[in-house]
């Protein structure tokens, strides 16, 4: 499972690939620390041409240059990235980003916990939702797999 993590925040960051090379047996994760390189990541513009697709991301709200809210916005408006599952992960717990989130289409909101313990809880359990459970949409799907 090819995981792309959105974060700015150098200690956040170093936490969650801990937590989740800590929890899980299958996930990779690739690491982009602002909206702008999300998109160049997402979209395989240099030097992210050879980088993998990303089966989930796991997107921060508080960005600077382009701020996680715009890149969910713009992976929603993009046919070839619209079905790539979003899951938000902000330490915000205030009810209007929540909100915001999901009304920008976020497959999830979870708020980022601060204990190591908790957040490796929390990375094996996206592991085994997203890899065990959930069935995730095919990478860039063909034009046969578009008509509806």
């Amino acid at each position: 499972m090819q995981i792309l993590l959105v974060e700015d925040n150098p200690g956040d960051a170093r936490l969650t690939l801990e937590a989740f090379k800590e929890a899980t047996s299958i996930a990779t994760l690739h690491l982009v620390n602002d909206g702008v390189r999300a998109m160049s990541y997402l979209r395989r513009e240099a030097p992210y041409e050879l980088a993998p697709p990303p089966d989930i991301v796991l997107l921060d709200l508080n960005m600077p240059r382009k701020s996680g809210r715009e890149v969910l916005a713009d992976m929603k408006a993009d046919p070839a990235l619209r079905r790539i599952p979003v899951i938000v992960l902000s330490t915000s717990e205030a009810a209007v980003d929540v909100t915001a989130a999901y009304d920008l289409h976020a497959n999830c909101y979870i708020v980022k916990p601060s204990d190591f313990g908790d957040f490796a809880i929390v990375a094996k359990t996206i592991e085994t939702y997203w890899s065990n459970i959930a069935v995730l949409p095919p990478h860039f799907p063909g034009p046969e797999s578009s008509a509806a």
